[in-house]
């Protein structure tokens, strides 16, 4: 068990309140490190702090003149000493996710990456040195070169960014401020979250307790958590607005030095995707939005026997749902039989994760929101961390992060440097989990109202997948090219968020001003600019990719486990072809769209 502080929960924990879901798991870090003070991490940071420095002296201002053997020799060292320090980051990254309230993790976490950040600093001049090889010359060096080959693909990926790089004291310099800047801004943001409590029921809860209370029965709960959120938001977001201002202020200005010609530009090119394709993808999902999203809350407000929904009542069960709580025990055999009828293979991975201290379940004060699975590095494994609260939205979250953590294993055979997928491919296997975890509970159900509260949790799901966060996207658009005139205050930030909500949801939807400060809490505006296409992406490519599975002979399994194998070695075009897919057709898109628009009709004639 991790050296945690007292407020950590111990390997296994029962809910202490509420409904019963069972033991809960929560993660054991000792893979990674013993403790915060373990002689272990800090004879790593010592270890890679002199490491880097002989790297440095070794080969600053080198590069060219080595054969292929040195230069792959050169790379083998750089993705060791990198490899430690993500493993010390991942740690502490995890450690801080568990708890972000306690000062003593939050003081831990900010002292190790001001360390790490000032080891790396050390390591900056190699991929700015690579990204000034001549093309010809590195060309004819790999083709010379067996070992040099090998690490052709990461070379390919990290030559992408030369038309942006700037002198060796500016990159330095934005490196070493990082821990300062940006990073310093994510921790208030995620601090600032992690200590909020909305007062519901009677009882003070954490912002993950309570946007779930949104799909609660009872209207009455949903209605007072919709405007407690929106209460306790409202009385902290002139520092969200700040925080975001800020964020944004200074992604144009380092846009503006790398001669980034969008604010989305550079998201688009670390995902390795075309800004085209991007473009079409939102196109389709814009153009889709009254025969998705706007005709399916028209649809639910019928069945709540109203002519419009109140946002509270967006993602509540429908009325004849028995929304009954799903133990652990349960939700884990869902998802691993799920899993083991499309690939045994697959299902022994995620089998892994439950067999072992890999997934922290339980909600508890201080933890991150949401879930994320984390692949730490290639040497040891993934966790997982969700908050699991035993509706159905829980079980489809925890298959979605398992295809993560199966995707970062399969992934991780390609070493430390190239197992990283973009993320617009990052979020296929998750979304595929979820398909196919769906797909197995609906096949078996004869039930016609119980396929019903079937169909219509998934086509919310969906939407929230693809319609919701393209929405989002949207907002950072809007967000980031307004504040290139000026600051944004509050109000404004709250105004492009109603337009948006109004445009996406459609006119069955209906707002209060407390709605307006609901844009504060999504973290991915804050820690990952522009993320947020990456899931309309995957869901409408695995809509795709499981059309084809299902019409698929023998095989498919086979190739979708190499895809995943394929880490980042490959891009999207080669990674599809097999399945016969292209993301840059138009048409790709419609066809993920028509799944979706597919289960809204079936909807529409049992109703």
């Amino acid at each position: 068990m991790s050296r945690l502080p007292d407020t950590a929960p111990d390997t296994a924990l029962a809910a202490a309140e509420g409904p019963d879901l069972g033991t809960l798991p929560a993660w054991d870090l000792n893979d990674l490190y013993p403790g915060m003070e373990s002689r272990e991490l800090k004879a790593d940071l010592d270890r890679m702090e002199s490491a880097a420095k002989e790297f440095h002296a070794a080969y600053a201002g080198k590069l060219a003149s080595l054969d292929g053997a040195a230069f792959a020799k050169a790379i083998r060292e750089y993705e060791r000493i990198d490899e430690v320090l993500s493993r010390i980051m991942s740690y502490a990254g995890l450690i801080y996710s568990g708890n972000m309230v306690d000062p003593a993790i939050g003081k831990f976490y900010q002292s190790t990456q001001e360390r790490v950040n000032g080891i790396s600093t050390h390591l900056v001049f190699f991929t700015l040195e690579i990204n000034r090889l001549d093309e010809t010359a590195l060309e004819s060096t790999l083709k010379a070169s067996t070992e040099l080959a090998h690490y052709g693909p990461w070379l390919r990926d990290v030559r992408l960014f030369r038309e942006h790089q700037l002198s060796d004291e500016v990159e330095r310099l934005l490196h070493e401020k990082h821990v300062v800047g940006r990073a310093a801004w994510n921790r208030l943001f995620d601090e600032t979250i992690a200590g909020l409590r909305f007062p519901i029921g009677g009882k003070e809860l954490t912002c993950a307790e309570a946007l779930n209370k949104l799909s609660d029965r009872n209207q009455t709960v949903r209605r007072e958590a919709g405007e407690v959120v929106g209460r306790v938001l409202g009385d902290n977001i002139r520092l969200f607005a700040l925080v975001t201002n800020t964020l944004a202020k200074d992604k144009e200005i380092e846009d503006k030095w790398r001669n980034y010609p969008r604010p989305t530009s550079s998201r688009n090119l670390s995902n390795r995707v075309e800004d085209e394709v991007v473009d079409a993808l939102v196109k389709a999902v814009k153009d889709a939005y009254p025969a998705l999203s706007h005709r399916y809350y028209t649809m639910k407000a019928k069945w709540f026997g109203q002519d419009a929904l109140d946002y509270w009542d967006r993602n509540a069960p429908l009325p004849e749902d028995v929304d009954r709580t799903i133990r652990w025990d349960e939700a884990r055999d869902l998802v691993l039989g799920a899993y083991g009828r499309f690939s045994p293979e697959l299902a022994g991975l995620g089998k892994r994760f439950f067999d072992n201290a890999w997934i922290d379940a339980p909600v508890r004060p201080g933890k991150a929101p949401g879930a994320f699975a984390h692949p730490t590095v290639p040497s040891v494994h993934p966790y997982l961390l969700v908050n699991y609260q035993g509706k159905t939205r829980d079980v489809m979250t925890l298959a979605h992060e398992l295809g993560h953590g199966v995707h970062q294993i399969l992934a991780g055979k390609q070493g430390h440097l190239m197992s990283d997928t973009p993320l617009t491919l990052a979020e296929t296997a998750s979304v595929f989990g979820e398909m196919l975890t769906f797909r197995s509970l609906l096949d078996t159900e004869t039930d016609p109202k119980r396929r019903k509260i079937m169909l219509a949790t998934k086509v919310e799901d969906m939407l929230n997948t693809v319609v919701r966060q393209i929405a989002f996207f949207d907002f950072e658009q809007r967000v980031h090219t307004e504040r290139r005139e000026g600051e944004l205050t509050a109000e404004r930030l709250g105004e492009i968020w109603m337009a948006v909500q109004t445009e996406s949801l459609g006119p069955a939807l209906r707002f209060d001003e407390g709605y307006r400060n609901y844009w504060s809490y999504i973290p991915h505006f804050i820690h990952s600019p522009f993320y947020v296409y990456a899931y309309a992406f995957g869901d409408c490519l695995v809509n795709s990719l499981y059309a084809v599975y299902q019409d698929a002979e023998d095989g498919f399994a086979g190739k979708y486990m190499a895809m995943l194998s394929a880490g980042g070695t490959l891009r999207h075009k080669e990674l599809l072809a097999p399945f016969g897919l292209d993301a840059t057709d138009p048409a790709f898109w419609q066809k993920g769209l028509g799944v979706i628009r597919g289960f809204v009709d079936e909807l529409e004639q049992s109703a």
